[in-house]
């Protein structure tokens, strides 16, 4: 059987993401991605567990929240009830019911191997920008924007084909963001880093300050004030990737003890430990106690250092 492009992005968007409130689940876009990267490859379509389990870990530990490595392996089982994901090993075993969820040991010891669908893979080999497609759909739909680059770096993973996003209209299907949105969260932070105070400007150009989501806007945050910061390009950045959160109650920050700053750049990271941030300048754009919470519980690299 043969796929048609948008066959296969339509497979794909409908996987079922595990859900439980506001809880963040990136484990099925991960793995996606890391068998994407190794069809670019030309890799074999299936793979054992074993040989993707450590760097499926890797990925999970950077970039899913603190406890998903440890689930790192519902993905690869779970996958398969989509359509889009095969198994392969003893036959008793891949015909016990889909929840019973077998663990690390198991998909090891029975040399438990999956893959792409063979009409899946058979699409996405021979369509270098299908594989675009579909990593940027994922990634879209799952990870702010200042994250992408990592992500593909750490699986190896080159978009540089020129891509058409939908098939029908040349444009990328994914939820509409408030255009105003930056300009209405710089302004409520007077057009400084509420972390270190950046405020450059060249001209009438504010340069190097940007609008945070606290809660991301992938995991339906909204586009209001109360879910934005106003923070430089490397405080974005590290407060994408977890690496400190800001208390509900005292607006403190609290960096991860998974940081490890130099001399060179302790000052402006860890130097911040502690410090409450710099407000907006109305307190109805005060950062919104659970969307805090949620960035605390779903991307924040815990534990965190004392206070």
């Amino acid at each position: 059987m043969t796929l048609s492009s948008q066959d296969v992005l339509k497979a794909f968007a409908r996987i079922r993401v595990f859900q439980r409130g506001e809880q963040r689940a990136v484990h099925k876009p991960l793995l996606i991605l890391l068998a994407l990267a190794r069809t670019a490859q030309d890799a074999p379509r299936m793979v054992a567990f074993a040989d993707i389990d450590a760097q499926l870990k890797a990925l999970l530990g950077e970039f899913g929240p603190s406890s998903a490595a440890g689930s790192r392996h519902y993905p690869f089982w779970h996958l398969a009830t989509d359509g889009v994901w095969q198994l392969d090993g003893p036959p008793d075993f891949l015909q016990r019911p889909p929840a019973a969820t077998p663990n690390l040991g198991e998909l090891r010891k029975l040399h438990i191997a999956g893959g792409f669908a063979p009409a899946m893979d058979a699409a996405l080999r021979r369509d270098p920008a299908l594989r675009a497609q579909l990593a940027h759909q994922l990634l879209d739909a799952h990870f702010p924007e200042t994250l992408h680059g990592d992500i593909l770096q750490a699986i190896g993973l080159d978009l540089s084909t020129p891509i058409a996003d939908d098939a029908a209209t040349g444009t990328r299907t994914m939820a509409r963001r408030d255009p105003r949105f930056r300009e209405r969260v710089l302004r409520a932070y007077e057009h400084r880093c509420c972390v270190c105070g950046f405020d450059l400007r060249i001209g009438s150009v504010t340069a190097g300050l940007e609008a945070a989501h606290i809660k991301w806007f992938q995991a339906k945050g909204p586009d209001i004030e109360a879910n934005g910061l106003a923070l430089c390009a490397l405080h974005h950045k590290v407060f994408d990737l977890g690496a400190f959160t800001i208390l509900p109650d005292s607006y403190s920050l609290v960096f991860s003890q998974h940081v490890v700053a130099g001399e060179a750049s302790r000052s402006m990271l860890l130097g911040f430990h502690g410090a409450g941030m710099i407000m907006p300048q109305s307190k109805d754009y005060y950062p919104g106690g659970e969307f805090l919470r949620w960035h605390e519980r779903e991307v924040f690299k815990r534990p965190g250092r004392s206070l």
